[in-house]
């Protein structure tokens, strides 16, 4: 959860963000007290996004944003590393997220490439 677009100070993104993914995110239940110790914190800062060509992509370097007929998806350059995913399975699963065809990136929707800061911690043992 966050912000695509610079809409505040990194420290207010940071607080507003944090609390809408502990408690507002539907994809999960919200975050227990019981829970609230073990929790890690892994902020990406965004560059601004710019248009790119399918074949340009980079995994591993660019994070993805579709959008087409008003629905958008976006994932951090992050996340088709820890999935193993190739260039194809980044581009379809961008598309799954934004509610899309897997193939909507061949068939008109806009694609736009960030890099992203990746700032976090580690549990102790974890890699």
């Amino acid at each position: 959860m966050g912000y695509v677009l610079p809409a505040c100070s990194v420290y207010r993104a940071v607080a507003e963000t944090a609390r809408a993914a502990a408690f507002d995110d539907n994809r999960f239940p919200p975050v227990t007290e019981a829970e609230a110790p073990h929790l890690e914190i892994e902020l990406s800062i965004l560059s601004p996004a710019k248009p790119i060509r399918p074949e340009e992509v980079e995994v591993g370097r660019h994070g993805l944003l579709i959008s087409y007929h008003g629905r958008r998806g976006l994932l951090l350059p992050q996340v088709p590393v820890e999935h193993q995913w190739d260039r194809l399975t980044f581009l379809e699963q961008t598309c799954r997220k934004a509610g899309l065809p897997l193939d909507a990136w061949q068939k008109g929707a806009t694609l736009d490439a960030f890099t992203a800061e990746v700032f976090g911690e580690k549990s102790e043992g974890k890699t």
